[in-house]
């Protein structure tokens, strides 16, 4: 049994891509830089194995202090430093901002204590916002950290959730400033993180949106 698992073990696999900066004007004054982060991976700790979401440097820093929260005496990786001159015309610039980012990402990705937080999972592998993926992941929405993920990609979230407290914070590429919740660890991502089955809760996956 110990074989079979150790084999398991030395198989397995996360693999995370950022790349296609995209720029987005949010008004006349103020722009932001956003990135696709694809995710390819046999983990049990991930409900999907494969998928694909933008997310900017903002929500990096917000997902960094969130982890920081759990991560007691693991020291986290640093994100590529704030420019307040970022810009996608800049090529060397981008090309260091992309490499950074997924370098963070590799470094977490390979903590498996950092792994059983869903707020790692919702920013990998769905389209929420910063203020949704809070309160998806302290159990105050309709729907489950199981089901953000799983209805996620293309339309499927905004068509489905409903567009209550989107975030209109008015920040430009490289806004640093960000609010972190609690702990919010889901109870079945951990379980798979550590080998345990998974039990579905009452309100959990058959929740109705």
């Amino acid at each position: 049994m110990e074989n079979v698992l150790d084999s398991l073990m030395k198989t397995e696999f996360i693999s995370v891509c950022v790349r296609e900066p995209r720029s987005h004007r949010d008004d006349f004054w103020h722009t932001h830089v956003d990135y696709e982060i694809c995710l390819h991976t046999n983990s049990m700790c991930f409900r999907k194995k494969t998928s694909c979401v933008r997310r900017r440097y903002s929500e990096f820093v917000w997902l960094r202090q969130c982890l920081q929260q759990n991560a007691l005496i693991i020291v986290l990786p640093k994100l590529p430093p704030w420019n307040p001159f970022f810009s996608l015309t800049k090529k060397e610039q981008v090309s260091q901002r992309m490499k950074g980012l997924q370098e963070f990402l590799e470094i977490v990705l390979q903590t498996p204590l950092l792994l059983s937080d869903s707020r790692l999972h919702l920013f990998l592998q769905s389209e929420l916002s910063v203020s949704r993926m809070e309160r998806c992941a302290r159990g105050e929405t309709r729907y489950s950290v199981a089901q953000a993920i799983q209805r996620s990609g293309g339309c499927l979230i905004s068509s489905s959730f409903p567009l209550e407290d989107t975030d209109k914070a008015s920040c430009d590429s490289d806004c640093e400033s960000s609010a972190s919740s609690g702990l919010g660890l889901s109870s079945d991502l951990y379980a798979r993180c550590i080998g345990l089955p998974c039990l579905e809760s009452s309100n959990g996956d058959h929740e109705l949106f």
